[in-house]
């Protein structure tokens, strides 16, 4: 299949490249920039230049391809609203130009249900009222209703040795203050999946597409907020500190919400589906090498 992708120079992204070209498949990379289009290119890709705002650019990447993996996301957290309202803007573009078709879109998204008792799994749905302003699950579940051939990845703290999502900016918060801090106990959690894992997930997902499957991909159930701060304390140099609850906000900004939140999940159905094993490294790992480097 010629599949469309999006979000294609990105950490996740350029792993699902030459795990799409090994599974036989070729790729059109969406490309804003002069650099974007020579780095796709040397990945093998074909390029597609358009940025995510132009709507006609989207719609015709995905009219041209034989399915659609949907990975970009503008993380600039200070335009957070407008940018998941761009996101769904982008997503029911998708579904303009795949309906009536069985060509399949693969959206990605993140954990945005907490999890109060046990991991959530991939059959627990989301609330008819986003908890955030994100609705890329609720935008692609809505596309089924019109003819839509969708899956949804949820996608956890994927990382490497380069980045490790949102943990990059704790690593930034902690460098700033001179502190790693976590709130309470710490006893929180959130998953985690190594990026090359991560990539396989979208790739297995197109070859035993089943249309409506929500996947996890998720290598790690869930890590404790205070074990991250903890191996952050000790790549950095610099204390451990506990906060509370009601000094998150002060402390991580943006992030204050976020680090509060029990997300930890299960893969055990994707794992079934899908034949797939995670293999790690693990995220507590990645975040020792990458503070090593």
């Amino acid at each position: 299949m010629r599949v469309f992708l999006t979000g294609a120079t990105g950490l996740v992204g350029s792993a699902i490249i030459p795990q799409l070209l090994e599974h036989g498949h070729s790729v059109i990379g969406l490309a804003r920039s002069e650099a974007g289009e020579k780095l796709l290119r040397s990945a093998g890709a074909e390029v597609h230049l358009g940025r995510l705002e132009d709507l006609n650019a989207i719609y015709a990447g995905a009219a041209m391809a034989d399915a659609v993996v949907h990975c970009a996301f503008e993380h600039d957290f200070s335009k957070f609203k407008e940018n998941a309202e761009l996101d769904k803007r982008v997503i029911e573009t998708f579904g303009d130009a795949l309906k009536g078709t069985d060509r399949p879109l693969l959206v990605s998204t993140g954990m945005p249900l907490e999890s109060l008792i046990r991991p959530i799994t991939e059959s627990v749905s989301l609330p008819a009222v986003s908890p955030t302003p994100r609705v890329s699950e609720q935008t692609a579940t809505a596309l089924q209703a019109r003819g839509v051939h969708v899956n949804v990845i949820r996608l956890p703290q994927v990382h490497s040795v380069a980045k490790q999502g949102l943990v990059t900016s704790l690593i930034g918060i902690a460098r700033e203050k001179g502190i790693s801090a976590y709130i309470d106990d710490g006893l929180n959690r959130w998953p985690a999946c190594h990026v090359e894992d991560a990539a396989r997930v979208y790739a297995l997902a197109l070859d035993k597409h089943q249309a409506g499957a929500t996947y996890h991909a998720v290598g790690e159930e869930g890590i404790s907020l205070k074990a991250i701060a903890k191996a952050i304390g000790d790549g950095l140099n610099i204390p451990l500190l506990s906060i509370h609850s009601e000094d998150a906000d002060a402390h991580f900004g943006f992030f204050g919400k976020l680090v509060r939140r029990d997300l930890s999940a299960s893969s055990a159905i994707t794992q079934e589906l899908l034949g797939w094993k995670p293999a790690g490294p693990g995220l507590i790992d990645d975040i020792r090498k990458h503070l090593k480097r």
